[in-house]
C-alpha cells in the first residue's frame, strides 16, 4: 500500500473563458454562476423556469434568461457553455454549441479547472450502482487516517464551492453525465465499480455510456472491478495503471476476499483489512464497494488499520437496502435508490421470499433479465409508475401465476395503497421490498421522497394494526 502523499498540482484558471453561458440554474448551475461571477466573468444564465436562484443571480450581475425554448441567440458572444449535467448531448443547447465550436463542460470540470496550486487531490468513484456508498466509505477511511476530507461531487456541496477548500484529499462521486461533459478533469485515482445498461436514453448507447465512465481514469490510475466483464473490457483499453478488486481470492497486486476477510495483496505480503461481516449494509455488492474504497484509500497512503476501523464504524446512507419497519415476522425494506435493474438485482438477491414493490421510469432499459432471474423468489408484485406495464408484461411471461397489482396514483398517497396491498400478500418470513428498478421523477420529487413515503406508509399501517 502506498505511503507517499503529496499535494496536487493546481488547475488552470486560464482554461475558463471570460464570457460564459450557464445552462440550468438548479444547485449545480447556480453554484457555477456564483463562482464565475465572483471571479469577474461575464455570465449569462438560462433556465426554463424563474426561481429565487435566478433572481439572486440577476442581482449579483448575471444576465438571466427565462424561456420555454432555447434561442440560439443565447450563444451570441459566448466563449464557453457550462451545462447542468442533466442536459444530454442531443439537447438543442449542446448541439448548437457544438455546431458553433463552443467548448462545453459541466460543474465538476469547472471545479477542476479552477483548482489552485496545492488543492486537494481527487479520488473519484463512478459506476452504475454503489457510487454513494463507496464514496462515503472512502471519505470515512480518509477521515479515520486524520486527513482533511469530504464526500463531494454528485453528492453534498457542489465541487466549485469546495474544490479549493481546506482539504488534503476529497472523495468525489461522478456520474456518467458529469464525466461525459469533462475533458481535463483527471483524478489522482478513479474507480469504476460496475457497468450495466442505464441512462441509455441520455447517452444513446451502452458503449457511449461506458466510455463516459472511463474518463474517471484520465489521471492515470484505474481501480477496476475484476468480477464485472464490462468493466474488465473497459480496463483493457486504458493506458492507466490498474489495480483490481474481486470478491474471490485475490492474486498479487489485487484486493479481494480470503477466508472471510477483505484482503490487500498489493504489497509484499497479504494484509487482512476487516471481516466480511463488518461491512454494512450487508450484501456482497457492498463488500465489493468496500474493496474499491480501500483500493482508492491506499492511493492516499491510508493504513490498513484505519481502513478497517472506518468500515467497522461506517453508517450506511439511507434508501439503500435499509429495514424501515418489522412486524409480524415481515420486514419492510427501503431500497428506493435502486433506480435501475442492476441495482434492484442486488437487493432481490438478498432475500428469500419477497413482496416486490417496483416501477417508475425505466429510462429505456430492459427489465426482462431481472424479472426472469428473480421471479421464483416473489410472493407477489405491486407495480407503480410510468413503466409499470412493462414490468407487468415481463412478470406475466416468467411468472404467469404470480399475483400482480398495478396501481395508479402519485406521491405519498399511492404508497398508502402499496402498503395495504403488500400487507395482504406478505406472510411471516417475507420481505416487502421497495426496489423499484426505475427512476422516481414520474411520481416523486426524488428517490429519497419515494423511500420516505414508503417507510411512512409501512409504519403507519403497522401502528394502525397495533391499535
Amino acid at each position: 500500500m502506498s505511503t507517499a502523499f503529496t499535494p496536487a498540482a493546481g488547475g488552470d484558471g486560464r482554461a475558463v473563458a471570460d464570457r460564459l453561458l450557464v445552462a440550468g440554474a438548479r444547485v449545480a448551475g447556480a453554484a457555477c454562476a456564483e463562482v464565475l461571477l465572483d471571479l469577474g466573468r461575464t455570465v449569462r444564465v438560462y433556465d426554463r423556469e424563474d426561481s429565487e436562484r435566478m433572481r439572486a443571480l440577476a442581482e449579483r450581475g448575471a444576465h438571466c434568461v427565462v424561456a420555454d425554448r432555447f434561442d440560439p441567440a443565447l450563444l451570441d458572444g459566448v466563449q464557453q457553455v457550462v451545462l447542468s449535467p442533466g442536459f444530454p448531448p442531443h439537447h438543442p443547447i449542446a448541439a448548437a454549441a457544438r455546431d458553433a465550436g463552443i467548448e462545453t463542460y459541466s460543474e465538476p470540470e469547472l471545479a477542476w479547472r479552477l483548482r489552485e496550486p496545492g488543492a486537494a487531490r481527487w479520488l473519484a468513484v463512478t459506476g452504475t450502482n454503489g457510487k454513494t456508498t463507496t464514496t462515503t466509505m472512502l471519505a470515512a477511511m480518509l477521515a479515520r487516517a486524520g486527513l482533511r476530507t469530504a464526500a463531494l461531487g454528485n453528492i453534498g456541496v457542489p465541487l466549485v464551492h469546495a474544490a479549493n477548500g481546506p482539504y488534503d484529499v476529497i472523495a468525489v462521486e461522478l456520474s456518467s453525465y458529469q464525466l461525459h461533459w469533462s475533458s481535463r478533469l483527471a483524478p489522482t485515482a478513479g474507480a469504476v465499480l460496475n457497468l450495466a445498461p442505464d441512462h441509455l436514453d441520455w447517452h444513446g448507447s451502452f458503449d457511449a455510456y461506458a466510455e463516459a465512465k472511463a474518463a474517471v481514469w484520465r489521471g492515470g490510475t484505474a481501480v477496476v472491478n475484476l468480477d464485472d466483464p464490462a468493466v474488465v473490457a473497459l480496463g483493457k483499453r486504458t493506458d492507466a495503471d490498474v489495480t483490481g478488486f474481486t470478491l474471490n481470492q485475490p492474486e498479487q497486486g489485487q484486493f479481494g476476499v480470503a477466508l472471510g476477510y477483505l484482503v490487500d495483496c498489493t504489497g509484499p505480503e497479504p494484509v487482512q483489512i476487516c471481516s466480511v461481516d463488518d461491512v454494512r449494509p450487508a450484501g456482497w455488492h457492498n463488500v465489493a464497494n468496500a474493496l474499491a474504497a480501500a483500493a482508492l484509500a491506499g492511493r492516499a497512503g491510508v493504513a490498513h488499520r484505519a481502513i478497517g476501523e472506518a468500515l467497522r464504524g461506517y453508517v450506511p446512507e439511507p434508501h439503500r437496502n435499509v429495514t424501515v419497519a418489522d412486524a409480524g415476522g415481515v420486514a419492510w425494506v427501503d431500497d428506493s435508490k435502486a433506480t435501475n435493474p442492476h441495482a434492484a438485482a442486488a437487493a432481490l438477491a438478498a432475500y428469500d421470499s419477497i413482496v416486490w414493490v417496483a416501477g417508475g421510469q425505466l429510462k429505456g432499459v430492459d427489465v426482462e433479465g431481472l424479472v426472469a432471474q428473480y421471479a421464483p423468489k416473489l410472493r407477489a408484485a405491486i407495480l407503480i409508475g410510468q413503466d409499470r406495464a412493462l414490468i407487468a408484461e415481463a412478470l406475466a411471461r416468467h411468472a404467469p401465476d404470480l399475483p400482480v397489482v398495478a396501481l395508479e396514483g402519485r406521491d405519498d398517497a399511492v404508497m398508502t395503497d402499496v402498503a395495504a396491498r403488500a400487507a395482504g400478500f406478505a406472510q411471516p418470513g417475507d420481505t416487502v421490498l421497495l426496489s423499484p428498478a426505475a427512476a422516481s421523477y414520474d411520481m416523486f420529487a426524488s428517490y429519497a421522497h419515494r423511500g420516505d413515503a414508503f417507510a411512512a406508509a409501512a409504519r403507519a399501517l403497522i401502528e394502525g394494526e397495533a391499535e
